[in-house]
């Protein structure tokens, strides 16, 4: 069951890259365009119609909002387009991933707080 759960969630994923390249796409219809922007802005924004801190309120509009709006531009947009748009997105999913990037990001953070504590303790000790 937890290997279904993980395998929706990635196809959820990919559906949302997709919509939001199928909302950028001429070939698609205005509405479908409209709706599939909503879509992809609301699942990929960190503002959400209900928090996620309120409990289970909090992640029940995202477990019920966006499947729903993805299935929605799902139908509005032809198959053959929406075909395409999900095997770009995950072909995108599957490109390689910098490592030595993230670890400089995360040593650069790391530093800096660090910079800053130290900064902090002399001042405070002064």
């Amino acid at each position: 069951m937890l290997a279904r759960l993980r395998a929706w969630a990635r196809a959820l994923k990919r559906d949302v890259h997709a919509i939001w390249l199928a909302a950028r796409d001429p070939r698609v219809p205005w509405y479908a365009k409209m709706i599939a922007g909503c879509v992809a802005a609301y699942a990929l924004s960190p503002i959400d119609l209900i928090p996620d801190f309120i409990p289970v309120l909090g992640y029940l509009d995202d477990l019920v909002i966006v499947p729903l709006g993805i299935l929605l531009v799902v139908a509005l947009i032809p198959p053959h387009i929406m075909a395409q748009h999900r095997a770009t997105a995950a072909t995108a999913r599957k490109k390689p991933q910098s490592t030595g990037g993230a670890i400089a990001i995360i040593s650069i953070w790391t530093a800096l707080c660090l910079l800053f504590a130290w900064l902090a303790y002399r001042g405070l000790s002064a």
